[in-house]
């Protein structure tokens, strides 16, 4: 059993203590923490207060904030980057999957492969679920939440035309999230996702321009896929992806929650 079934806070409208979930590295093992401020504690479970100081978010390696088994991923799920790459309005959500083995953390590294010429960010919200989530009502999605990071949707553009996208979506390091799991999200339908490459904003929309909404998405995926606590639904990226290369700082930033900052370099 993880450590999100064991210590399932209850759905937010329920909850005496809102939180930011961490995982943070400490003498070589994962850890979960919640943020206060700038400082990081011990994380008690459920409804109870934060522990004891475990340090500053300077003093800490933070390391992605969930662990999943699973990530499932929403593609063409916007409304303006459906429109800017002239594509058919989607009857159902397209999905795809990214394999556990592409999650990085805020502040490492994107690794392009050598064989990529070009390699895009797709900044996106990232829904953590929290229960196990089978055949869920879409007007009951929240009870299966956990709460909401930033993810980028890293894409060898160059190995789309494989004919699926294992390749192309799941190298290493190639599904950054972070910084934290924050849970006081009352209405993520209206959260503003920015991303910027080198300190240009190269993406910026609403969260209501999504075409198929979480708890949509949520319904859908669980007709056939269970997804566990701790697993990842990526809900899609608005337009203005594009390349970025070795040397670039991309951020991607959601109001309400944070900023997801990595560096690019060339796998050695």
């Amino acid at each position: 059993m993880s450590w999100y079934a064991r210590r399932w806070p209850a759905p937010a409208e329920n909850r005496r203590h809102l939180m930011r979930i961490v995982r943070y590295s400490l003498d070589g093992q994962a850890m979960n923490g919640v943020v206060v401020g700038d400082v990081v504690h011990e994380f008690p479970g459920g409804n109870a207060e934060p522990g004891a100081v475990v340090g500053s978010l300077a003093e800490l390696t933070l390391l992605a904030p969930c662990d999943p088994r699973t990530i499932v991923c929403a593609g063409s799920n916007y409304a303006g980057q459906i429109a800017e790459k002239g594509r058919p309005w989607p009857q159902r959500p397209s999905l795809f999957l990214k394999a556990p083995n592409a999650i990085t953390a805020l502040d490492a590294v994107i690794l392009r492969p050598r064989e990529v010429q070009r390699l895009e960010y797709e900044g996106e919200l990232a829904v953590v679920i929290g229960r196990t989530a089978r055949e869920v009502p879409a007007d009951r999605a929240t009870d299966f939440v956990l709460g909401y990071t930033c993810a980028n949707d890293v894409t060898a553009h160059d190995w789309r035309d494989d004919g699926q996208w294992t390749r192309a979506k799941s190298a290493d390091t190639f599904c950054p999230l972070g910084p934290w799991i924050e849970t006081d999200i009352a209405d993520p339908s209206a959260l503003r996702i920015t991303t910027r490459l080198g300190g240009r904003v190269v993406q910026d929309e609403s969260t209501s321009d999504m075409v198929f909404g979480i708890g949509e998405l949520l319904a859908f995926v669980t007709r056939w896929i269970t997804l566990e606590p701790g697993d990842v639904l990526l809900t899609g990226s608005p337009a203005g992806v594009g390349p970025m290369v070795p040397g670039d700082i991309v951020e991607v930033e959601i109001s309400g929650i944070g900023t997801l900052r990595n560096t690019v370099a060339d796998r050695g």
